[in-house]
This record gives C-alpha cells, structure tokens and sequence, in this order.
C-alpha cells in the first residue's frame, strides 16, 4: 500500500491546489450577494431613496451582478457562485466531481458574508420598515401565489434556462465580450420572465444562506423566515441545472 505519509502530503498539496478555486467562489459569491440583494433592498424597503424603482431595475441589477462576478472570477473557478450551476457542469461532464462540495461549500460561506453585509449596510433602513414581509424579501425569495410544485416548476424551469445558456455557451466559444452579453441575458431575462412567480431564485447558496442569516440577525419587529417555502428554491434550481445538463449532453 501507499506511505500513509505520502498520501497526507497528496492530499495536502491537492487542497491546497485547489484553494484558489474555493476562494474564488468564496469571494465572487459574496460580492453577487451584495450586489445582488443590495438591488433588492434599494427597490423595496421604504427609505431608500430609490424605493419603487420595479422590476426592471432588479432585472438589470441582478444581471449586471452576475456579469460583474463573471469578469472577475471567471477566468479562475468559473464563477459559478450557484449550488445548482456547479451540479449542472458537474452533471455536464464539464467539472470534477471531487471539486463540487468544496465550491458548494464557499459559495454557501460567501452568500452567509454578503448577507450579514447588507444587513449592516440597510440596517437602519430594516428598522424604519414598517412591513415584515418587505424585510424578508431584501433576504430571500417568495411567491407571489403560494403553490409548492407549482412554486417548485418555475424554479426548475427557470434554473433550467439559464444552465442551458451557460452550457451553450461551452461550445459557441463566442469572444469574451459576447459570452459576458449572453449571461446578462440569461440572468436578466429569467427575472422578467419569472420573477413575479417566485422571485426567481434559481440559487439554493442565494436563497438559503441569506434567509438563515435574517434568522439569526436582530431586526426590529421582523417576523418568521417563512420555512416552509424553503425547501422550494433549493430543490427547483437543482433539479432544473441537472436536467438541462441531461439534455445538453443528449443534444450535444
């Protein structure tokens, strides 16, 4: 058998390694929750002074956040930032399965950071606001009609979309300025198309570990965290990524 000395110093050398790819989902996660949520939050709580702004901002947010982290992380880990982005290139073929907890595990790391950021940056204005639900929703995803598998099918369908963009994209190889296009429409046209279902979560890390964090945090006279809808962004955009990976890999 192998030196059990050998095979520590492997394993040792082999985390380390691969330590730039966590940090780098780590750090781009964090800085998508921030962007990110920090849209929510300027659209929706009461005293911001750009309270109101609609959907069309959060669209454009949430996109030019994505492609912002893409930018910056891409070249080193992909910039998945996404639970269900990494199980579907895992299920594509198009990443080591021995990679997948360690990014899912910062990107979980990283959306807890964003959150607690943006808590501390609208915590005042989280205080002045008067409606529980708007304090909820700077943090996580809800539907506008509560129906679970329905609920869930928007999830899976709208998860579905974009991962069949990004796997698209693997074999267009379009120059990096279009492939930066083709992921803001990805993200943004998912929130105009199905962010008055759910809120378009399409991210287990986003919806998750920010609504565990508003559970945690102290917020004046915020109620519950809505647990019971939990399982529905979490379970939707992973079975959405794996079957557009299924696809994929059967068309391609």
């Amino acid at each position: 058998g192998i030196d059990p000395l050998i095979k520590r110093r492997f394993r040792k050398e082999w985390q380390m390694e691969h330590m730039n790819l966590y940090l780098a989902e780590l750090v781009g996660t964090a800085l998508f929750m921030v962007l990110g949520l920090g849209v929510c939050a300027n659209i929706s709580l009461s005293k911001s002074g750009m309270c109101g702004a609609g959907g069309i901002v959060a669209a454009l947010g949430w996109g030019v956040s994505m492609v912002t982290v893409a930018v910056c992380f891409g070249p080193v880990s992909g910039a998945h930032c996404n639970p269900a982005v990494t199980v579907g290139f895992w299920a594509a073929g198009n990443l080591s399965g021995s990679l997948v907890p360690g990014y899912i595990i910062s990107q979980c790391i990283g959306a807890s950071i964003g959150a607690l950021i943006i808590w501390q940056l609208y915590k005042d204005h989280l205080d002045e606001e008067e409606c529980p639900g708007t304090k909820l929703g700077v943090f996580t995803t809800g539907p506008s009609i509560q129906n679970s598998w329905r609920n869930c099918l928007s999830e899976i369908m709208a998860t579905f979309c974009l991962m069949f963009v990004l796997l698209s994209l693997g074999h267009q190889n379009p120059a990096n300025g279009v492939s930066m296009f083709f992921v803001f429409c990805g993200v943004a046209g998912g929130v105009m198309s199905f962010g008055g279902l759910t809120g378009y979560a399409i991210n287990p890390a986003r919806d998750l570990m920010p609504r565990i964090i508003y559970t945690l945090v102290p917020i004046k006279n915020k109620e519950g965290s809505n647990w019971g809808y939990a399982w529905v962004p979490i379970a939707g955009p992973l079975i959405g990524a794996f079957l557009a990976a299924m696809l994929h890999r059967v068309i391609f």
